[in-house]
């Protein structure tokens, strides 16, 4: 992204992948990438997500069932991938259900966990989580000594960056549009080819002005 680019433009790349998070802002411009500055988060990421819906639906089988799943790692693997599965659904649907039949058991026989979870109550969920990136963004953006009318562009990064309230949060935070247009999964690996390219010298033509914080 931004390689073909001829003029000069102020690129803030918001990063919220699995595990981490990370702020960049770059300056493009004739085949010059300058890091103005980077700031994130190493222990914010979906997996932060996902754990935040696993904790709610323990806690809704428990009031349910009286049973409480966190002892049983069967159950706990099956949550997990239920919650990351209800999560991308919830980035393009309202509702979606969590079903898992035969969860666990009591005397009573086999017990199945059924709970609908609403895109409003996932946003209450993990709202404090998308919050904390503000305070790395905002420091990123003092560091580089721009403010967020400077910013031409704000690409998303990530796959938690697919989440509305994520991009909702984003759009206020620079006053305009994110620009969704590279996938967000792919940007990293390209990135990082180009960076490791331009590192052993491989790829021309591209400077790379990083600042190590």
């Amino acid at each position: 992204y931004g390689l073909d680019k001829k003029k000069d433009e102020i690129v803030a790349v918001y990063d919220l992948g699995g595990g981490t998070f990370d702020i960049s802002i770059l300056q493009l411009g004739e085949g010059v990438f300058e890091v103005k500055a980077t700031n994130g988060d190493t222990h914010l990421g979906g997996d932060d997500f996902d754990q935040r819906i696993i904790d709610w639906l323990v806690e809704e089988f428990k009031k349910d069932q009286g049973i409480d799943l966190r002892n049983d790692r069967q159950a706990l693997q099956r949550l997990k991938e239920a919650a990351e599965k209800a999560k991308i659904e919830l980035s393009t649907t309202m509702q979606t259900e969590v079903n898992l039949p035969f969860i666990t058991a009591d005397q009573s026989g086999p017990k199945h966990l059924v709970i609908a979870l609403t895109r409003s109550k996932l946003e209450q969920l993990v709202g404090d989580l998308i919050e904390k990136t503000l305070g790395p963004v905002k420091q990123c953006m003092k560091d580089s000594e721009l403010t967020a009318e400077k910013v031409n562009e704000v690409i998303l990064v990530g796959g938690m960056t697919r989440m509305p309230l994520v991009v909702e949060t984003v759009k206020k935070l620079f006053n305009k549009e994110p620009h969704k247009g590279v996938n967000p999964d792919e940007v990293v690996a390209v990135g990082a080819a180009i960076q490791a390219g331009v590192l052993k010298g491989e790829v021309k033509d591209i400077l790379l002005l990083d600042v190590t914080p």
